[in-house]
């Protein structure tokens, strides 16, 4: 994944509240939960030195009920919430922590591979599109030929003439889909296109489609524009889509990281990242790490050790959690960061190197 969506964070200096609650409110009560998980997170904060500064701008939005969700995950320095983010599930630990970095990478894993996408539910008289890309959704109506949608089959002189403009009608508003969904897959750079409704819809709509945005179509047999139509099906096999593609740069990656034109290991990988040479880091999830490294007060300075840094000029080396100075290099060196599954490396980190 980018990380461009994280990279304000690191705009301003820290240190950093960094906090993960449980604020499901679907439960009788719940509100009073999450006041009470807020005040123990906030006194692990304030032992660890967090002014009121930082706490206070967090527990107004950890009570607001506007800001709702199952879980969330803020970020904070003095005076001001740099970042929150809606968890679609609980966080799978609470945490509170006051540190030099934010704590980002739970939230990454949680958040999960983000696949920029199309979603089109097609018919004969058009269609609507549904773009998702950086965790947003833009919804598009496209219909632009009126004429006769119906062949009726009545015969006569005129038959013929009939069903051709109902054919031309047809064809018109298939085009039209099609040009919406290439500008759009090509505009957000869409990995995956999958295409529902009405099969002769589908059909004109992938003759007009770029072999380019034909190459990641998948063809979905539910969903339909019809009103009230139940397009649950439809979701379930745009997430099967999703998921395939994002298994498949899994092995990708891990291939290439096998084959070469890799660093493998913490120190090796953060070595890469100085020379800004890495084109993505591979990390293995593991919730319970606690792997530190040192830091300065540039992205690209880390290490694992701290004579490394001085070296390069850092007066004070810090030490900081190994995730989070990784993450902090990974967003502003514009590389990519992936959790996979399995990765050949003793500590769980491994970079694909750009050259």
């Amino acid at each position: 994944m980018r990380l461009d969506f994280i990279r304000g964070l690191y705009e301003r200096s820290g240190p950093y509240a960094s906090v993960y609650v449980d604020t499901d409110r679907s439960s009788e009560g719940a509100a009073n939960v999450v006041q009470r998980r807020w005040a123990q997170l906030r006194d692990r904060l304030a032992e660890e030195g967090a002014p009121a500064s930082a706490l206070e701008p967090i527990g107004e939005l950890m009570l607001d009920p506007v800001w709702a969700a199952p879980g969330r995950a803020v970020f904070a320095g003095e005076g001001e919430v740099v970042l929150t983010e809606a968890l679609a599930h609980r966080p799978r630990r609470q945490t509170a922590r006051w540190s030099p970095l934010p704590h980002v990478v739970p939230l990454l894993a949680q958040r999960g591979e983000h696949v920029p996408h199309i979603e089109v539910l097609a018919d004969r008289a058009g269609g609507e599109v549904v773009v998702v890309a950086d965790g947003r959704r833009r919804e598009l109506t496209v219909e632009v030929a009126e004429g006769p949608l119906q062949k009726t089959g009545a015969g006569g002189w005129s038959q013929g003439n009939f069903e051709r403009e109902v054919e031309e009608t047809w064809r018109r508003n298939a085009v039209a889909v099609a040009e919406v969904v290439e500008k759009e897959a090509h505009g957000i750079g869409a990995e995956v296109v999958v295409l529902a409704g009405d099969p002769k819809a589908r059909s004109l709509v992938t003759d007009y489609l770029a072999k380019d945005v034909v190459r990641r179509l998948t063809v979905a047999e539910h969903g339909s524009r019809a009103p009230g139509a139940d397009l649950d099906h439809f979701r379930r096999e745009v997430e099967s889509a999703c998921r395939a593609w994002t298994d498949r740069r899994y092995e990708e990656l891990l291939n290439t990281y096998a084959a070469g034109n890799a660093v493998t290991g913490l120190t090796e990988t953060a070595r890469a990242l100085r020379d800004r040479r890495v084109g993505a880091v591979l990390m293995h999830d593991d919730p319970s790490s606690t792997a530190t490294m040192w830091i300065g007060p540039e992205p690209t300075q880390l290490s694992t050790d701290p004579t490394e840094l001085t070296a390069w000029g850092v007066e004070r080396p810090v030490r900081e959690r190994a995730d989070a100075a990784l993450a902090r290099a990974v967003a502003a060196t514009d590389a990519e960061l992936w959790f996979v599954p399995r990765i050949e490396s003793p500590d769980g980190i491994g970079a694909l190197l750009r050259f």
